[in-house]
């Protein structure tokens, strides 16, 4: 069997294993992580304290990309000490009723850890197709929530991310904004605009992997395909139209 995984926030019991019996003590967050991510990459791990009907001690709460790693650990660690004297008990999270949404997408910096651990440091790459400054998109304050009246300086990115094994390419396209007050500040309205920059290439990045796929095999190995149904107008641009994607006023940024 195969596991499809996406760049978006691991949804769903499976990928879930709650750890109960731990023993309060130093970096418990990072022994816990130190254990279980020997199965595979985390998303989040968490330790809080027991509630009161639930007796003294800490419960914790770990987080897989992959379901199928979630079970491997639960499998292996349930009824074991680890770090501890005592044994743990794992499971996997029971499961939620309700109507399931979509997952928000991972933050860039997600994104590059999970491309890094299955796909290696050399196997993908990204390039800035353009970045330039940008204002009075329609409707983009209401989006944001802020007022037409704030000062705010606005970048818009489109970046191109490459994997040369599989012979993929996807892109993204975002607009990342940043206030800059009254704009009388030279050194806010230079920070504002870093931040804004940064937002933007971010966002783009994120985008650009939302289009890809990862089919990991049980044998460990890693395949990929491209997510036609996330295709957006932007992606049959050329790079030089997508320089000038300010004044293409028909397309839908975001």
């Amino acid at each position: 069997m195969a596991e499809v995984l996406e760049f978006r926030v691991p949804a769903g019991s499976a990928h879930t294993l709650l750890v109960w019996g731990l023993e309060p003590q130093a970096g418990l967050e990072h022994s816990l992580f130190s254990a279980f991510s020997r199965f595979g990459p985390l998303y989040s791990v968490r330790a809080r304290g027991n509630a009161a009907v639930a007796g003294p001690g800490y419960c914790g709460v770990i987080k897989f990309y992959s379901a199928g790693d979630a079970s491997r650990a639960q499998r292996a660690y349930n009824g074991q000490r680890l770090f501890q004297k005592c044994p743990l008990k794992v499971c996997v999270c029971p499961k939620q009723k309700g109507i399931q949404q979509q997952a928000p997408a991972l933050s860039s910096n997600k994104c590059q850890e999970l491309a890094n651990h299955y796909l290696g440091f050399n196997g993908w790459s990204s390039h800035i197709i353009t970045l330039q400054k940008v204002s009075g998109l329609d409707g983009e304050n209401e989006e944001l929530g802020q007022s037409s009246q704030q000062g705010s300086t606005k970048f818009l990115c489109a970046l191109e991310v490459t994997l040369p094994q599989h012979g993929v390419c996807s892109r993204g396209v975002a607009v990342g904004q940043a206030d800059v007050g009254d704009g009388q500040d030279p050194l806010e309205l230079i920070t504002a605009t870093r931040r804004a920059q940064k937002l933007a290439v971010g966002k783009a990045l994120s985008g650009a992997f939302q289009k890809i796929l990862l089919i990991v095999l049980e044998n460990g190995k890693v395949a990929v395909e491209y997510n036609s149904c996330q295709e957006e107008p932007t992606d049959s641009l050329t790079e030089e139209e997508l320089k000038g994607l300010v004044q293409v006023k028909v397309v839908d940024i975001e």
